[in-house]
């Protein structure tokens, strides 16, 4: 039996941009590491944290959020048997 944390519970499209978008963020901060504020780094912190996650929920093919809320995109529901 897979544990339910393993189960790809996202799209190969959604998967493939948040792992995009997550590489992005975490670049992009690379590139603004000039931060001069206490607030500055706070955000770009949580901007790496935020593109860490993006591309490892990517990378597994399962958000946990999407678990909790018990969401399931259209493209990946199973047909329901016609079982009489």
């Amino acid at each position: 039996m897979i544990p339910r944390w393993r189960t790809v519970n996202i799209t190969r499209t959604e998967r493939a941009g948040r792992i995009l978008l997550g590489l992005a963020a975490i670049v992009g901060v690379v590139f603004l590491t000039s931060a001069a504020s206490v607030v500055a780094v706070v955000l770009f912190a949580l901007l790496v944290l935020a593109g860490a996650d993006l591309a490892g929920t990517g990378a597994l093919g399962h958000c946990a959020l999407y678990q909790k809320l018990g969401f399931v995109p259209p493209s990946l529901r199973r047909p329901r048997s016609c079982a009489r």
